[in-house]
């Protein structure tokens, strides 16, 4: 089950080694992404509205992965003032460790989200047999006191 861990950064100078280091522990460089705010908005037509365009989908794939309204919120605020949001997704380990060099680098802890729990769609096939004998969690996982926020999805 894919694990992803996100982190928003005020100092967009330092997400370059943060993607470095991520990709050296053996993380694809096609499961690392960095996400800026565009600098520019490119207007295609006379009802065109680039940025809010650009905020809508970033929120529609944040809560995709299991962010609450109240993070992808915080997330594309950060983006408007300057930052950086990383995304890595690996197995348990590797994304731990991923998570653990954003925080390393000042990964922006998000206040803890007071509204509900985003609805994550269910994956079961109709008429497949329950599975018991192993835990499988899907949602936001939130760690006290760190900034990287992990999305199990």
């Amino acid at each position: 089950m894919p694990k992803t861990a996100v982190a928003l950064f005020q100092n967009a100078d330092v997400v370059d080694r943060v993607v470095r280091e991520i990709e050296a522990l053996g993380i694809p460089r096609n499961e690392v992404q960095r996400l800026e705010e565009p600098k520019t908005f490119e207007i295609s037509g006379v009802m065109s509205f680039p940025r809010l365009d650009f905020e809508v989908d970033l929120r529609r794939e944040l809560s995709r992965i299991g962010a609450s309204k109240a993070e992808a919120d915080d997330y594309v605020e950060g983006l408007r003032q300057g930052g950086a949001l990383v995304f890595a997704t690996a197995l348990d380990d590797k994304v731990d460790a991923a998570a653990a060099v954003m925080n390393r680098y000042g990964a922006v802890d998000l206040e803890e989200s007071s509204g509900p729990e985003p609805e994550l769609p269910h994956v079961a096939a109709e008429g497949a047999p329950p599975i018991h004998d192993a835990q499988v969690t899907t949602g936001r996982i939130r760690q006290t006191g760190e900034g990287a926020t992990f999305f199990v999805w």
